[in-house]
């Protein structure tokens, strides 16, 4: 009867492990590609591809010369045709706003720098997961972290023998605990 029943818990396990796994999958690669990204925010920007141009004017600007007929020439030189919004940073530059994208022109130099901004794709998205930007997301987010931890407990009794919990398995997890306890003694010392 013990047995019987060991046998059914056992097949349990197995089949939830493994049905929770297939469930998540997707998910999970989604959080894994986006905590690489966020990682590295110091080093990009994960959420969007920044381009700047530098484009030289063909002819010298003053400030009071400027209404929306010569912004609408500006945006002719950056291949736009309409623009939302512009103002003056400073009594020889103006700004130019359209929709993701700036222009930002320099009298004085002769110079504007255009810069347009684009959603990176597929990190944006996950981003979005990751950062619970989703109304409502936080509760999914939850469930999921909690389903995770039963992956990993279902996981752990899997294998039988020398591989498993019992011998292989309780050095490896706690060789495994050893870099977070590392990162912790370093942070506070």
């Amino acid at each position: 009867m013990k047995k019987s029943l060991t046998k059914k818990i056992r097949k349990l396990n197995i089949a939830t492990h493994r049905d929770l796994g297939y469930f998540f999958s997707s998910l999970i690669i989604i959080y894994c590609l986006s905590g690489i990204a966020l990682n590295h925010v110091d080093e990009w920007n994960p959420d969007f591809i920044i381009n700047k141009t530098v484009i030289s004017l063909d002819r010298v600007y003053v400030q009071r010369e400027i209404g929306p007929q010569i912004i609408k020439e500006l945006g002719n030189l950056v291949g736009k045709n309409t623009y939302k919004v512009y103002d003056f940073p400073t009594p020889d530059q103006v700004k130019i706003y359209y929709d993701n994208a700036s222009f930002h022109v320099n009298f004085r130099t002769g110079t504007g720098i255009y810069e347009s901004v684009e959603r990176r794709p597929l990190f944006y998205e996950s981003n979005l997961f990751h950062r619970n930007s989703i109304k409502g997301w936080k509760w999914v987010a939850d469930i999921f972290a909690l389903l995770l931890i039963a992956i990993n407990i279902t996981g752990l009794f899997i294998l039988k023998g020398k591989y498993g919990l019992k011998r292989r398995g309780v050095w490896l997890i706690s060789a495994g605990i050893l870099p977070p306890l590392i990162a912790i003694l370093f942070t506070l010392a």
